[in-house]
C-alpha cells in the first residue's frame, strides 16, 4: 500500500467545514427545523423526511437522552461521538459538535455539526503531523511574503539563522528584528519570479575554518517554493532548511568556491570588490586578511595603455584596500585602509610581489623579516599568530597587489589544500578587481570626454541670467549623453538647449559632442526651432546609418532635445521639442506652468514634423529645461517628479544657484540611476527706449533719411563715437534692400551690450560677400560692412529676411 493509501488523502479537508459537514438545527422541543445537504449525504434522509420530526428519530437507538449522555462538555457546548441510523438501516458513527441557540422567546434550540468519525480521525492525524513538522521538527521552516520579509518561522529555522528561539514562532522575529541573512539570495527571488522550486546548498562555517580535514563540516540545504492560495495567487515563499554535518572537505571547498562566485564581483566598484573577497575569507579560511593594492591600480585617470607594474618592474607602492578580522577591534592592523603599506625588504609580501608566487611560512619570534619590523612583531606575537600566507592578486598576466592571511585562533597551520583554495579564490577575485579597474578607467575617460565636450562656462548674456547642473549617473552603465547649452543669437536673443543621447559610455559622450556642435552650427544660421530640430533629426539618422554600416549599432540610435529661443525685446520664448520633456516656466505672479508644446518625435526617427509654440513671459520669470533623469528619479514616477519640480520653482525670485541646489536635494537621490542635466534661466527684458525702428520707403532718396534718423538716435543714446560707422552700415544695407529686394523695408537699432543694426525686407534671397574687381562700379558695400562691424549675418523669417550687424560699443556706454 502506497503513502496516499495509508493516509487516505494527501491533503484532507477540515471535516467540520459547514460546506461539506452535516448541519442540523432543532427547536426547543428537539424537533428538526433545518437539515443541510451535507446531512443528507451523510445519513441518507432528504430534508422533507426529517424536518419537523424529533431528532431522536434519526438516532440509532431512538433515545436522545442516552445518545447525548456520552458527549463531553466544552467551553461553548458539547462534543463527542454518537451513532445515527442511516436511511438504509445501518448505524453511522458521527463526530458531533453542538451548541445551544437562543430564540426571541428565550427558549433554547440546538445547532449540531456532524461528520464521519473516520474523516475526523484522518484530519486530526494530518493536523498532528503538520504541527509536528512545523513546530517540533529539526527541519527549519519559514514563510516569507512577496517582498521576502519574514512572516512566520519555526524554532529550528530561528536557531539556524541566529535568531531568538523564544520568539521563533511569532512573525517577523527570526533575526531579532534585523534583516534575514539571505534576504538578497537569488534563489528565493527566482522562486518568487518563476514560480518554480529552487534548491541551494550553503556552507555553514565551523568554528575554526576549513583547514583540518578530520573536523566535522556543516552544510545547510535550503529549498524555496511558492505558497499559493486556493485561487492560485502567490502569497509568498516557503523556505525549508536542513542543517547537517559531515567530513567532506572537497564538498566544503566546492561550496565555498560556489558562494564566492556569487558574492565576489557583484559590482564594478573596486573597493567593494576587495571587501567582498575579505568577507569570503574571514572567518572561513583565516582569522585575518589584508588586501594591499598597487598604487597604480587605485589611481584613476591613467592614460590608455598604461598598465600596473608586474613582477620585477621596480619598486612598487602598496596601499591598503581592505582588511577584516574575527575581532571587531582589529588588534592585528598596522596600516589603516587607504594608507600606504610598507613591508620590510625580506617580508613575504615583497617576495610575493617580486616573484608573483604565493608564500606560506610559519611565524615565530625569530622570523628574520619580522625582527626588522618591531611594530608587526609586537602585534603578531601578542595575538599568537602562527602561520602567514601571502598570495599575489594577479589577473591577465598582471600583478595588482597581495593578499595576506593570518591564523591564531584556528590552531591548524595553513596547509597545501588551504593554499590551493586561497589561490583559486584570489584568482577569481583578481579578475573582478581587474574588471573594476578597467571599468573605472573607461568611466573616467568617458566622463573626461563628456566634460570636455560640455561648455566649461556658459556665456554671460543680457537677455537671461543662467545656472546649471550636470550630474553623471552613479551606475555601472557609465556616463550618458546629456548636454546643455546657451547660444547667443542675433537681435539680442538667446537660445537655450538641453538634450539627451540614448545610451551610455564613450559612444554616447562622443555622439553628444557631435550633436551639440551641430546645434551650435545650425543656431548660427538663425533657423527657427522647428526647422533646426528637423536638420538635427537628419544628422542623427545619418550617424545611425554610419554606425550600422560599421557594425557599431550602439554609437547613435537616437536622442531627445528641447530648443528654445528667448527674445528680450518681445518678451516671448519660442520652443520646439523632439521627444523631450516640456520646459517648466515659473512666473512671478502665477503657478509654475508646463506649457503645451507639441511633443515631436525623438531625433533619429525621420519623416515626422516638428512644431514650435510661442509663449509670452514676464520679466523675472524662470525657465527650466531638463533631461528626463531629473523628473524620473522619484522611483520612475514622472508625476511625482513634476510635482517636486513645481515645488522647487515655486519661488523664482530666489538666486538661481540656490534654486539649483534645491532641485538637486529635492528631486535626486544620493546615487542617481541616470544622468541628469538641467538649465535654468531668469528672463530680462530690454527697455523700450533701447529699441527704435523706422519703415523705409523703397525709394533711393530714403537712404539719406534713414541715415539721418540713425544719427539722431545715436546722439540720444550718447553713442556719437560709432555714428560714422553706423551711418555707413545703414546706408549700405538700406541701399541693398531698395536695389535688390522689395518692401516692406524696415530699419531697427538696438542698444544692448553691442549696437545692433537690422534691415528687414520681404525677399528670401541672402546677400553674399564677394570681392569686387578694380573696374567694378559696385559690389563693395557688404565688404565694407563686414570690415567695420564686429559680426554680421542673415536671419530668415516667414515674411522674408533680416540683415543684421553688431558693433562693439565704447567703454562706459
Amino acid at each position: 500500500m502506497g503513502v496516499s493509501g495509508a493516509l487516505g488523502s494527501a491533503d484532507p479537508a477540515d471535516p467540520f467545514d459547514i460546506e461539506s459537514a452535516a448541519v442540523v438545527v432543532t427547536d426547543a422541543d428537539q424537533l428538526i427545523v433545518s437539515w443541510s445537504p451535507g446531512a443528507e449525504r451523510l445519513i441518507g434522509y432528504p430534508a422533507r423526511d426529517v424536518v419537523g420530526h424529533p431528532v431522536a428519530s434519526v438516532m440509532a437507538d431512538g433515545n436522545l437522552a442516552t445518545a447525548v449522555s456520552g458527549l463531553r462538555r466544552t467551553d461553548r457546548g458539547w462534543a463527542g461521538v454518537l451513532a445515527a441510523r442511516h436511511r438504509a438501516g445501518h448505524a453511522v458513527d458521527l463526530s458531533i459538535r453542538m451548541c445551544p441557540l437562543v430564540g426571541a422567546d428565550g427558549h433554547h434550540g440546538w445547532l449540531v455539526v456532524a461528520c464521519d468519525v473516520k474523516d475526523r480521525l484522518e484530519y486530526e492525524f494530518f493536523d498532528a503531523v503538520a504541527r509536528g513538522l512545523l513546530v517540533r521538527s529539526p527541519l527549519g521552516i519559514a514563510v516569507l511574503d512577496t517582498e521576502l520579509r519574514w512572516k512566520w518561522a519555526n524554532r529550528a529555522l530561528a536557531e539556524m539563522e541566529g535568531g531568538r528561539p523564544d520568539d521563533a514562532e511569532a512573525p517577523g522575529t527570526i533575526t531579532g528584528g534585523g534583516e534575514p541573512a539571505f534576504l538578497g539570495n537569488r534563489h528565493a527571488r527566482r522562486a518568487l519570479i518563476t514560480g518554480e522550486p529552487q534548491v541551494t546548498l550553503d556552507h555553514a562555517p565551523p568554528r575554526h575554518g576549513l583547514a583540518r580535514r578530520t573536523r566535522e563540516r556543516s552544510f545547510r540545504l535550503r529549498s524555496f517554493f511558492p505558497v499559493r492560495d486556493a485561487e492560485g495567487e502567490t502569497l509568498g515563499i516557503c523556505l525549508v532548511a536542513l542543517h547537517a554535518t559531515g567530513q567532506d572537505t572537497a564538498r566544503d571547498r566546492l561550496t565555498l568556491l560556489n558562494e564566492a562566485s556569487e558574492h565576489i564581483g557583484t559590482t564594478l566598484d573596486l573597493d567593494r570588490t576587495v571587501q567582498e573577497l575579505a568577507e569570503v575569507v574571514v572567518p572561513r579560511i583565516a582569522d585575518f586578511v589584508a588586501i594591499d593594492l598597487l598604487d597604480e591600480v587605485r589611481r584613476e585617470g591613467r592614460k590608455e595603455g598604461q598598465r600596473p607594474r608586474g613582477p620585477g618592474q621596480g619598486e612598487a607602492t602598496l596601499h591598503r584596500a581592505a582588511h577584516l578580522s574575527i575581532q571587531e577591534d582589529h588588534p592585528e592592523v598596522v596600516v589603516q585602509i587607504g594608507a600606504a603599506t610598507r613591508y620590510p625588504a625580506r617580508s613575504p609580501q615583497e617576495r610575493c610581489l617580486a616573484t608573483g608566487k604565493p608564500i606560506r611560512e610559519v611565524v615565530s619570534a625569530a622570523t628574520p623579516w619580522l625582527v626588522d619590523d618591531s611594530q608587526r612583531w609586537t602585534r603578531l606575537l601578542r595575538l599568537g599568530v602562527h602561520t602567514h600566507l601571502v598570495v599575489p592578486l594577479r589577473a591577465r598576466g598582471i600583478t595588482m597587489g597581495v593578499v595576506t592571511l593570518l591564523r591564531w585562533k584556528n590552531p591548524d597551520p595553513f596547509d597545501e589544500d588551504d593554499l590551493l583554495l586561497v589561490e583559486e579564490l584570489v584568482a577569481r577575485a583578481a579578475v573582478c578587481v581587474d574588471n573594476a579597474r578597467r571599468f573605472a578607467r573607461q568611466h573616467q575617460a568617458a566622463l573626461t570626454l563628456q566634460t570636455s565636450l560640455l561648455p566649461p562656462d556658459l556665456p554671460r548674456h543680457n537677455a537671461v541670467e543662467v545656472a546649471y547642473r550636470y550630474l553623471p549617473a552613479d551606475t555601472e552603465a557609465g556616463v550618458g549623453g546629456d548636454w546643455f547649452d546657451v547660444i547667443p543669437l542675433s537681435g539680442a536673443r538667446v537660445a537655450l538647449v538641453v538634450g539627451d543621447v540614448v545610451g551610455h559610455g564613450l559612444h554616447a559622450a562622443a555622439s553628444m559632442g557631435r550633436l551639440r556642435a551641430a546645434v551650435q552650427t545650425l543656431a548660427d544660421l538663425d533657423l527657427p526651432p522647428d526647422e533646426l530640430l528637423t536638420h538635427v533629426d537628419d544628422l542623427v539618422m545619418r550617424l545611425s546609418d554610419e554606425a550600422e554600416a560599421a557594425a557599431q549599432g550602439s554609437v547613435v540610435v537616437g536622442a531627445t532635445c528641447v530648443y528654445a529661443v528667448y527674445d528680450p525685446v518681445t518678451r516671448t520664448i519660442v520652443v520646439a521639442r523632439a521627444g523631450h520633456p516640456s520646459p517648466a516656466i515659473a512666473h512671478l505672479s502665477e503657478p509654475v506652468e508646463f506649457p503645451d508644446i507639441p511633443a515631436g518625435p525623438p531625433l533619429g526617427l525621420g519623416g515626422l514634423p516638428f512644431e514650435s509654440a510661442e509663449i509670452t513671459v514676464e520679466e523675472g520669470s524662470v525657465i527650466a529645461l531638463y533631461t528626463d533623469g531629473l523628473i524620473e528619479a522619484s522611483d520612475r514616477d514622472v508625476d511625482v517628479g513634476m510635482e517636486r519640480l513645481c515645488f522647487t520653482l515655486a519661488h523664482p525670485d530666489r538666486p538661481l544657484e540656490e534654486l539649483c541646489d534645491i532641485m538637486v536635494r529635492t528631486l535626486l537621490p544620493e546615487r542617481p540611476r541616470d544622468d541628469v542635466a538641467f538649465l535654468i534661466a531668469r528672463t530680462h527684458a530690454l527697455s523700450p527706449d533701447r529699441v527704435v525702428s523706422w519703415d523705409v520707403p523703397a525709394d533711393p532718396s530714403a537712404v539719406h533719411v534713414a541715415r539721418n534718423n540713425a544719427a539722431r538716435q545715436l546722439a540720444q543714446w550718447g553713442l556719437e563715437e560709432v555714428a560714422f560707422t553706423t551711418e555707413l552700415i545703414v546706408s549700405e544695407l538700406v541701399t541693398n534692400a531698395i536695389k535688390h529686394a522689395y518692401g516692406p523695408i524696415r530699419l531697427r537699432l538696438i542698444h544692448e551690450s553691442a549696437l545692433i543694426c537690422e534691415v528687414s525686407d520681404a525677399s528670401h534671397t541672402s546677400p553674399h560677400l564677394r570681392g569686387a574687381r578694380i573696374t567694378d562700379e559696385g559690389g563693395r558695400g557688404l565688404f565694407l560692412v563686414a570690415q567695420v562691424a564686429q559680426r554680421w549675418g542673415t536671419r530668415h523669417t516667414s515674411d522674408g529676411k533680416t540683415i543684421w550687424t553688431e558693433q562693439q560699443l565704447p567703454d562706459g556706454t
